[in-house]
């Protein structure tokens, strides 16, 4: 059965990559592509979304945002946050376990640990 995986990035270069190489690593899987947090808010709305992997600094809505709307929301997604922060304690890993998430990876990243970490989410 098709998963649906929400990516959501600023960068559109950083998305497109996602979506080659996600597809590419399952064929079970079906990415779409947004650019802001607003539109990815909006994909969500209509529903259908079986992961969200999502980058932290965006211009108009960050991860963070987008995350507090989802719950609003009652929507029960999986979420993998991204940063191109690198390690800083006082920002992506400590703030998002204190948002509630688990799960945050950092630009670049492995492709494989990525594929794992969805894989992983998936099968909860």
């Amino acid at each position: 059965m098709e998963k649906r995986i929400l990516v959501v990035d600023d960068e559109i270069e950083v998305t497109e990559y996602l979506k080659l190489e996600l597809e590419e690593c399952s064929r079970d899987w079906r990415v779409i592509c947004k650019n802001s947090g607003y539109e990815a808010l909006r994909e969500i709305m209509e529903g259908n979304i079986d992961l969200l992997l999502t980058d932290i600094a965006m211009p108009d809505m960050d991860g963070y945002e987008l995350y507090a709307r989802i719950k609003e929301l009652n929507e029960k997604i999986p979420i993998i946050m991204m940063t191109g922060f690198g390690y800083d304690p006082n920002h992506a890993v400590v703030k998002s376990r204190k948002a509630g998430l688990q799960d945050v990876i950092f630009k670049p990243f492995d492709i494989k640990k990525l594929f794992e970490m969805i894989k992983k989410r998936m099968q909860e």
